[in-house]
Parts: structure tokens; sequence; C-alpha cells
């Protein structure tokens, strides 16, 4: 007999091998282990009640009544039935045979056309309790995998911006759908909980699972490793103590701490400017200082990669928007050309670093053509604060244009590990800013605390410029190996590392066979990207080490291969191997 109630760890994923003897053997799965079957129908059961019903796992509550607690009809279990009777390869027509008022119910009766008894437990914690799965190292593929059962929907995000109903809400039901299918085959893995630090490796839990498993973290914006390094949460808990959770009100109304406008001295003198403002946050930066600025009449020129914040800032000033194509120079001047005759003042917006394509804004070729159209150029430094320049400041420090900006942003979420948003230039511009930037005017600010973090934190890069030195030697490295391996990384010249794929459903599982093996990392579909561009979003800092590095590169290989993103060939997965044994000599 099969006890499933304290079997916490197992009961999250459908054992492939299980289903394939079971196939070859049909009611004679008493050679098979039992526990296995039992673990393998019930998952079976949830996961495809998941996909029929719309409910998340922890909705699911194995002793409700079907019909009474989770709206479960005869229809939707009939369903239910025939799925899993197929997965199982048992006969057909079982759900005319079957009589059960709950989940746990069916999951025994199922187990029992298998020839495996299961004990009915009394209690339904062993489905809500986590697991962590310590059991599994990091780089050890998962043996157990997903049902395989939903039909593919090749629908994107993209088609349920606007549903077409007049009701408003009609899309978030259709989405609701789509979305819980994508999670049910473990394609969908986003928002998931952290339960450690985050830093070269990290405890996720697996909302949908249950389980927690240790990953090695390449999805963290953390370039420099400060958001654990003890001066920074030190200083973060004395300034906490000191003055409070939080503020009360908005910076000009009661808001502003001496932390915020020390922070802002140290921000501005880090990048060389006169001034600096701080925002409430990266998004609310761009927000808030575009719209200031850019009016009806002025225009806004934009590279068509930058960041949403960007796009969006353009459509709440009321100005023109321009798009140039992708660090197309040619474009970029053809579209200054034509808004000299239509705008009154133009802005030159772009991404330093390009968030999910890891290349670099032409900034020379940018401030020569603004001079030359009379525009100001804005730099987003979001993912190049920390990562270029000898220094860590910036793009343009990287191209050895200090001061020749008109105004450089960033976030404060990344690199200087804490929240928020600034802008840095000439005083004057600063001070208009405060007045006229809805965002900072109209908004509560960064917590004091946190601030006194972000100070400690430039204190911390420009004592330790080692730490840059080594992010770059991790990324080289990786980059070597992912390039060696075949893989097509774009023009990355910085942190952020792209394996592009293309094909979206492709891209989620080259995803999902990555984190089966242990690695996080972001899988970026639409809108992140545009259709047809998906991909891996790679994110490299100082604190890896030589073997995670290997390791990722190895998984990365792996999966390539298992997903058909590389050719699938043992020579070259031996190779990946060698990469953590090559380490493991250093």
């Amino acid at each position: 007999m099969t006890d499933l109630t304290h079997q916490h760890a197992p009961v999250d994923r459908v054992d492939y091998e299980v289903l394939d003897m079971l196939a070859c053997n049909t009611g004679a799965a008493s050679s098979i282990v039992p526990e296995a079957v039992g673990e393998t129908v019930s998952e079976l059961v949830v996961t495809t009640a998941m996909t029929y019903t719309q409910y998340r796992r922890d909705q699911l509550a194995l002793d409700a009544d079907l019909e009474g607690d989770l709206g479960i009809d005869s229809v939707v279990l009939m369903s239910i039935i025939d799925d899993v009777a197929k997965a199982l390869s048992l006969p057909d027509g079982l759900a005319a045979e079957i009589d059960v008022q709950s989940l746990r119910g069916l999951i025994a009766e199922l187990a029992a056309r298998c020839g495996v008894e299961v004990i009915e437990a009394q209690r339904d914690d062993a489905m809500s309790e986590p697991a962590t799965s310590a059991e599994l190292a990091v780089g050890e593929l998962d043996p157990i995998r997903p049902p395989g059962t939903t039909p593919w929907d090749d629908r994107s995000m993209r088609d349920f911006m606007d549903a077409g109903d007049p009701d408003l809400f009609a899309k978030t039901a259709e989405f609701a759908a789509h979305r819980r299918a994508r999670e049910a085959e473990h394609l969908y893995w986003y928002g998931m909980p952290l339960r450690s630090r985050c830093a070269n490796r990290a405890l996720i839990h697996d909302e949908l699972t249950g389980r927690t498993r240790e990953f090695l973290m390449f999805a963290s914006n953390n370039y420099l490793g400060l958001a654990n390094h003890p001066e920074v949460v030190d200083a973060i808990c004395t300034a906490t103590r000191l003055y409070g959770a939080t503020n009360t009100g908005c910076r000009i109304i009661g808001g502003t701490n001496e932390l915020h406008k020390e922070l802002e001295r140290r921000l501005a003198a880090f990048k060389g400017r006169q001034a600096g403002i701080v925002y409430p946050g990266g998004y609310a930066a761009n927000l808030g200082c575009i719209s200031a600025l850019v009016r009806i009449k002025d225009a806004l020129i934009v590279d068509r990669l930058n960041h949403m914040s960007i796009v969006d800032g353009a459509k709440l000033s009321g100005g023109l928007r321009k798009i140039y194509r992708h660090n197309d120079m040619a474009d970029l001047e053809r579209v200054l050309d034509r808004c000299a005759g239509q705008a009154r003042g133009m802005l030159i917006a772009t991404d330093g670093v390009f968030s999910m394509h890891g290349d670099i804004c032409d900034l020379p070729e940018i401030v020569r053509l603004a001079r030359s159209y009379g525009a100001r150029v804005l730099v987003d430094d979001a993912h190049a604060t920390g990562v270029l320049g000898d220094r860590g400041t910036g793009t343009a420090e990287h191209f050895d244009m200090k001061g020749e900006v008109d105004l450089e942003l960033g976030t404060m979420s990344k690199t200087l590990a804490g929240m928020g948003g600034f802008v840095v230039g000439d005083e004057e511009v600063i001070d208009y800013l405060r007045f006229y930037s809805n965002s900072y005017v109209f908004a509560a600010t960064i917590p004091a605390g946190v601030a006194a973090g972000m100070i400690a934190a430039i204190g911390v890069m420009e004592r330790e410029p080692e730490r840059i030195t080594a992010l770059w030697a991790n990324i080289r490295q990786l980059h070597r190996y992912l390039t060696d391996a075949g893989f097509d990384l774009e023009d990355s010249r910085s942190a952020i590392i792209p394996i592009v794929v293309g094909d979206e459903r492709r891209a989620m599982e080259m995803g999902r066979a990555v984190r089966a093996r242990g690695l996080f990392c972001q899988t970026v579909v639409f809108p992140g990207v545009g259709l047809g561009h998906a991909r891996l979003r790679v994110s490299v800092t100082s604190e890896h080490t030589a073997e995670d590095l290997a390791l990722a590169a190895q998984i990365f290989i792996d999966a390539g291969r298992e997903t058909g993103v590389l050719p699938g060939t043992e020579a070259a997965v031996g190779g990946g191997r060698q990469l953590t044994q090559e380490a493991e000599r250093r």
C-alpha cells in the first residue's frame, strides 16, 4: 500500500519513466515501486485539475467536495478523468465508471486501476506543506517532469491586451486560463519567492509544486554583490532605528530627511555632476524627468529598444515621440532632420545598456548628432552604473565622455543595492525637476534607511574597484563558454548576456530545462522583447565563482541540446561537463 500522507517532496511532478512502464505493462504496476505509481497518479490528477479549473495548487484541497467546494461539475470531472486515464494508458470510458466526491478519492480510484492501493489520509496537509528538495544538488537534473498533457496554445501575451469585449475584465479571464495552462507545464515561472539572500546561489520556493530548491542565481542585478555587504546592511538597520521605518510625506512636504540630501550629493559626486535628484523608483525617474522637460510642442526621440519607462514618459509628456532603429545612427539623423522642422525642442533618450540585449548605445555619435541639431541627450544608466567604466560610473565614463551628456539617469535597485531612481546633471536643471516632476512632487520617497544603505554602497564601490574587475572577468569567461558552445549572444558587451532562441515556445522549454538542472535565469518573451525574439536573459555578478560559471555553461549546453536550441551531439555535451572539471582544477 502507498501512503501519500507524509510524502511531501516527491508529489510535485510526473515521472515519465513510470508512465512509460505503465504504457508497456498496463494493469501490472506491481512490478514498479508502488510509491512511484501513487505519486505519479497524484500529480497527474492535481495538475490536470489545475488546467481545467484555473486553480493554483494550494487552492486544490484534496479532501474538498468536488462540486460544492471546488465547482468541478460532472462535465469537468469527466474531462479530468479522460486526460489522466489517457496519460496512464488506462482503458477508454473510465469516466462513466468512476463516482468520487474528492480529488483524493479520484487519486485512489485511478491508482487502484493501475494496481496500487493508496491509503486514505485523514488530513490534507500533504499537498500544502512546503518541501525542500535538498537532495538535488545544483546542476543535478530533476528526474521528475511536468505532465505534458496540456495542448500548446500558440497565443502570446500580446493577444490578451485587448479582448474586443465591452467588459473590461473579459480579457483577464482569458489570460488567467492561458497563464494557468502555461504554469501547469512549468513554462511560466515568474515571481517565485526567494527564501534566502540573493547571492550567487539562492533558495527559491516553487509555488506551483510546493518545493524549495537551491539554484545558481543568474537572474539578479546585484552586479557587485553589494546587496549583502555587511556595511550596507548595517547602515540600513542603524538608520532605520534612528529615523523610523518610512517617511510621512512627499519630499517637498515633510518627507525630506537629511540622508536623502546626502545621497543626492553622493550620487552627483560619484557621477561627476553638479547636482542630483532622487525619485521613488527608476521608472518614476524616467516618467517624471521626461514629462517635466518635454511638452506638447516638443519631441522625444528614442531608440526602439529603450526601456518601457522611457516610452511611458513620452506618452505622459504629450510631446511627439519619434523612434529610430536600434543603434542605427543614420536613422537617428534622419529622424532628427525631420523633427527639426516639426518640433520646438528635442530630447534624445537612450538606454546606456539595453536591458534585454546587453549591448551599449553609440553614445559618441548620439552626442555628435544632438549637437548638430540642437537636441539634448538623456542616458538611462540603469544597467551601466557599477558595470561600465573603470570606476563603474556608467556609459559616459565608458566612452571617456564625462560632462558631455546633458542628463544621466539611473536606478538604485540594481548595483546600488537599494530602491529608487535618480537623475544627475546641471544644478538649475535638477532644481527645475524638483518642482515640475510629478512623480517626485506628488509621491512619497524612499525610506531614510534605504538611503543610508545606498550611501554605504557608493562608499564600498569607491573603495573596492576590484569588484568591477572581478565582474568583468566573470562576464568574459561566461561569454567565452557560451560563444564556444554555439549560442547566439547578439552583441552583448555588459553584464547582461542574452541567449537568443527566437521561438517563444522553445525559449520557455529551454528555460524550464535550465531550471530543472538547478539554475535560474529569466525567460524573456513578449512584451519583454518583440515576437520572434524570445530569449534567456543571463545576468552575471562579481559574486559568481569559477565553478559557478563552468557549471552554468554546462547547464545551458545540456538544456540547449535537450530542447533543440543547440544541435545535440554527445561530444558537445561531454565538452560541457569538461568545463566544470576545468574550473575545479584552477
